[in-house]
């Protein structure tokens, strides 16, 4: 695991497959995802590297309920008593009591997505609090929950607008270039996300997959949301 400066009070947590964020409030900690199910040891030991201490963990925020999103969660909230957040249309998925809505898979999506089900499935993990569109957060001066549903059913993103920092969960990716994310239930759903996450002007997006934007950012989302959602229409 990689461990990458964002901003002075923003870390992201490189996994082989996707990452996680840690947020820093003062002496209060929040984690955006928490990887799969095998990460809660080396974000511990990442967090000790940081000089800070991952008992301050308060809340873990995540965006939907695939298991390289909250694999970990249940071992840290255990672990440092931080309190587990998610949009109450994906908390049955992260609890464990509903499956998750499976994909419509492009073909160009199926070797990746069967690549990724070698993850370890993730533990059912408690959610402490389950929030909906325009939530507060409890972190980051006034972070919001933004519902985008079409990658999933509950998946959120978290915006920080005071700091113009936005998680899009798997919403949006950065793999290669800006696009929509992949192994999308509803398409179309997906793409009218994209564009409410463009619209919201943030100057540093952190994506679930794929490098942090932190030049130009509003102007490259924007971009990236007009293009897709044009393939959308001449291919659709």
């Amino acid at each position: 695991m990689d461990t990458v400066q964002v901003l002075p009070r923003l870390h992201m947590f490189r996994f082989p497959v996707g990452q996680a964020y840690l947020w820093r409030d003062g002496d209060g900690l929040t984690l955006v995802d928490a990887g799969a199910a095998d990460a809660a040891a080396p974000i511990g030991q990442a967090i000790r590297e940081l000089g800070l201490d991952p008992a301050a963990i308060r809340r873990i925020v995540i965006t939907h309920g695939h298991r390289d999103h909250f694999g970990a969660a249940g071992e840290l909230a255990g672990r440092y008593g931080a309190e587990v957040i998610a949009h109450h249309l994906d908390a049955p998925v992260i609890r464990g009591e509903a499956p998750m809505t499976e994909p419509v898979l492009l073909d160009w999506e199926v070797p990746l997505y069967e690549r990724g089900l070698t993850l370890p499935e993730a533990p059912p993990t408690r959610v402490d609090r389950e929030v909906g569109d325009g939530d507060a957060l409890g972190f980051g001066d006034g972070a919001v929950a933004v519902h985008c549903p079409g990658h999933t059913d509950g998946s959120i993103a978290v915006h920080l607008p005071r700091h113009g920092v936005l998680f899009t969960g798997d919403s949006v990716a950065g793999v290669g270039r800006v696009m929509l994310g992949v192994f999308n239930t509803d398409r179309e759903r997906a793409l009218a996300s994209f564009r409410r996450l463009a619209a919201l002007g943030a100057d540093t997006v952190c994506f679930g997959h794929g490098e942090p934007l932190t030049e130009n950012a509003r102007e490259v989302l924007r971009a990236s949301a007009d293009r897709d959602s044009g393939l959308q229409v001449e291919h659709g």
